[in-house]
């Protein structure tokens, strides 16, 4: 069964937008990496001086493996796109709740 990721660090969302604007190569080139790594959906999100990734896996090692492999570019793209800490990844198991509704529940 596949895993979520979820990754929050501090940063501006307007600079991140703004960057992934000005460099959309620099973003599917990552993107691209992660699919061959096994990445299945992947999403930002802003909030208030926040940034969240959210990604869907096929297991952790997948995305350890990818972040690991692409870590020389991710370092540097994300301190350019404004994100002003260290992002730490939280894995979550999908919980069988009986309960769930929308996407595809």
């Amino acid at each position: 069964m596949s895993v979520i990721m979820t990754m929050i660090a501090e940063g501006d969302p307007a600079r991140l937008e703004q960057f992934a604007a000005a460099n959309p190569d620099k973003m599917a080139a990552i993107r691209d990496h992660a699919v061959e790594h096994g990445l299945i959906a992947h999403r930002f999100y802003g909030s208030d001086g926040q940034i969240m990734v959210i990604d869907e896996w096929p297991d952790e090692q997948s995305f350890l493996d990818f972040f690991a492999h692409m870590a020389s570019e991710i370092g540097p793209m994300m301190q350019e796109a404004g994100i002003t800490s260290e992002p730490h990844p939280v894995f979550w198991q999908k919980i069988e709740s009986r309960d769930a509704y929308g996407w595809d529940a």
